[in-house]
């Protein structure tokens, strides 16, 4: 008994370990966005206050977020349904093809630094006269949705057994019919956890959009500078920003949450 009890301790404690320094700063961020700049400044931190709206207010009611949400679910879901559109019969023709060095120069192009990619795309779009425009930005986002997706789905089609598109085909299926009707439905779970991981890289992205959007085009991670001046930083303002760019991903995340685990442990991220 005392060692089965021993375990759970330590057990429990090492899950501690773990949760606590994740958990820690998303809590601190969000008790902050409650607070007043006086509490968010104090020393030593202030456990107990008062909360106030007023950050959540500034947000929405000064500062148009609602625009720059906007902005941000327009480019995140078109990029991730054009990279969707191109990424999965790429990522099928990678699996059942064995184009090993096609797949590991979208695995290259995925591990390279964005800054890299800033200055050709803000001559290209510069020239082309389309800086601050929906296109520049979902093409440079892209080029994030699109490798995870190819990556991600390459694998999981490599954990499909091709006999049951065989069987199909024997049937008088074309091979676009069977990876229509067949493959693709037993690909559910790697789709929709491809899908999620791309849009939650393209809506936290903040480079692109620092350097290609303006007002017009301008997204989430670029709006909290509003609240970012020479003199001061309004850290309640911030804190209320960044909860509400958090959100979305994290709905998002727990919506899916059985599709994404299942499409992981069946090999959606193989290799």
């Amino acid at each position: 008994m005392r060692a089965a009890l021993i375990r759970k301790v330590l057990f429990f404690l090492v899950i501690l370990a773990i949760v606590v320094p994740v958990l820690f700063p998303f809590l601190w961020m969000l008790t902050s966005s409650f607070k007043t700049q006086v509490d968010i400044v104090a020393w030593p931190p202030r456990l107990v206050f008062s909360p106030t709206l007023q950050n959540y207010e500034r947000v929405f009611r000064e500062q148009n977020f609602l625009k720059y949400f906007t902005n941000s679910s327009i480019i995140g879901i078109s990029a991730v349904s054009l990279s969707l559109l191109m990424g999965l019969p790429a990522a099928y023709s990678i699996a059942r093809y064995k184009q090993k060095r096609l797949s590991m120069f979208i695995l290259i192009a995925r591990l390279m630094p964005g800054i890299s990619f800033l200055m050709p795309w803000y001559i290209i779009f510069s020239r082309l006269k389309l800086m601050d425009s929906y296109i520049a930005l979902i093409l440079s986002h892209m080029l994030i949705t699109l490798p995870i997706i190819v990556w991600i789905m390459s694998s999981y089609f490599e954990t499909i057994p091709i006999e049951m598109e065989e069987s199909a085909m024997v049937d008088g299926a074309t091979r676009q019919r069977a990876f229509l009707s067949v493959v693709l439905p037993i690909a559910g779970p790697g789709i929709v956890t491809s899908v999620t991981l791309a849009f939650i890289f393209s809506w936290n992205n903040f480079m692109f959009s620092q350097v290609l959007s303006m007002e017009r085009t301008r997204t989430l991670p670029i709006a909290i500078y509003n609240f970012v001046s020479y003199a001061e930083v309004d850290w309640g303002a911030v804190m209320a920003a960044a909860v509400a760019i958090m959100a979305p991903a994290i709905i998002l995340t727990m919506i899916f949450q059985k599709y994404v685990v299942k499409g992981l442990t069946m090999g959606a991220v193989k290799g």
